[in-house]
């Protein structure tokens, strides 16, 4: 028995440091201290001569959920190319505003007026045509006219005894030469008219490809980005310029599915954009979530702001349902290191409660703990 003590003692001596450590760790032995939770009197003091009382008010505080997004223009333009040539000239920067109209760039026209003028010899040539066949019409015309009158002169004779049968049938055969020779000098007329409007079409095209090397401003506004240099080649479809409309902003932000109900059509909501509260107005609520990020595409109209770009961050404030908070003025709270204290009276007496504080609110501050609202306070005077 001695020796099996003699072998449990480490064991027991070990566990039982180890719960001591453990207790002493969880402050067991140390009195005095102050947590976080306590809201006990440090010190009774009393009202001094100058001590201001205030009430703590309990308030239903306005909330909301910030969703952030990007000011967007309204009107936003990609400038492309619509024919493949080389940019000869750019007119404008980036920054710099532009009229409805204005020329923003010029593309190398060579290659472009050299097939315009090449649509209008095929016109030519096809309109030459027209006429040479219109006079082959005329000529097979004639032709079969006096094939007609041969044919009907035979045909008296062979009646009369004068013509023989062969002679009938050989004007018979001119006759049929001669309508065959007319029908295809008709089909060369409408054959040449076709020409002739291909030809038109085509130098429509090429009058049209021509006016596309120069490219004028679709809106009023401004330059955003410049996308080309003179020398870059432009292809159709690639953007040469992106312009915006600076009168016209708005603020496209993203709103979870959770929040969509609170907003509607022509709601006022409130908005913060580079330090700035505006007040813009919902002006398109996208009706499709993204799956991905459960989240509605919000788009609200900004004031006309001269400090405003496309591009910036703004955040976008979705109302909530108010909730009870307790507010004190802030010059009510005093702050030793990291605690924060109040004074209030209570039953003729004077006690310091430690709270905690939130946001502030012009001159107020709202207490998170420590306080239930109605309490009376004291301003000034002594310090704990």
């Amino acid at each position: 028995m001695g020796k099996t003590l003699k072998r449990l003692a480490p064991v027991l001596i070990g566990g039982l440091v180890l719960i001591l450590l453990i207790l002493y760790m969880g402050g067991v032995f140390r009195t005095g201290l102050i947590g976080p939770q306590d809201s006990r009197t440090l010190e009774p003091l009393r009202v001094q001569e100058g001590d201001q009382r205030v009430q703590a008010r309990l308030v239903q505080r306005s909330q909301s959920h910030a969703a952030v997004g990007t000011v967007q223009s309204r009107t936003e333009g990609h400038v492309a190319a619509q024919v493949m040539a080389r940019v000869q000239s750019v007119a404008v920067r980036s920054g710099e505003a532009v009229t409805l109209g204005q020329l923003l760039m010029e593309l190398d026209d060579r290659e472009l007026s050299a097939r315009r003028q090449q649509t209008r010899e095929a016109l030519n040539a096809a309109r030459q045509q027209q006429v040479q066949a219109e006079r082959q019409v005329e000529a097979a015309a004639a032709v079969y006219q006096r094939a007609l009158a041969q044919h009907q002169r035979i045909s008296q004779f062979l009646a009369a005894g004068a013509a023989t049968t062969q002679d009938m049938e050989q004007v018979e055969a001119e006759l049929r030469q001669a309508q065959a020779a007319q029908a295809q000098a008709e089909a060369a007329v409408h054959q040449a008219r076709a020409g002739i409007e291909q030809a038109r079409q085509r130098l429509d095209e090429a009058e049209v490809a021509l006016g596309h090397a120069r490219i004028l401003s679709p809106l009023a506004g401004q330059v955003v980005e410049r996308h080309v240099d003179p020398g870059d080649l432009a292809l159709p479809g690639k953007i040469l310029l992106t312009l915006h409309s600076g009168t016209a902003l708005r603020l496209e932000a993203l709103v979870p599915e959770g929040l969509i109900g609170r907003l509607a059509l022509g709601q006022e909501v409130d908005v913060e954009i580079a330090g700035q509260d505006l007040i813009g107005r919902v002006d398109e609520v996208v009706p499709a979530a993204d799956p991905q990020a459960r989240t509605f595409l919000v788009k609200v109209s900004l004031p006309q702001t001269a400090s405003l770009y496309p591009g910036m961050f703004g955040r976008l404030s979705v109302p909530l349902d108010p909730r009870p908070a307790v507010l004190v003025p802030a010059q009510a709270v005093q702050r030793v290191g990291q605690l924060e204290m109040v004074r209030i009276e209570d039953d003729a007496q004077v006690r310091t409660l430690l709270v905690t504080t939130g946001a502030r609110i012009g001159g107020e501050v709202e207490i998170l703990s420590g306080l239930k609202g109605g309490e009376t306070l004291l301003m000034g005077g002594a310090q704990p």
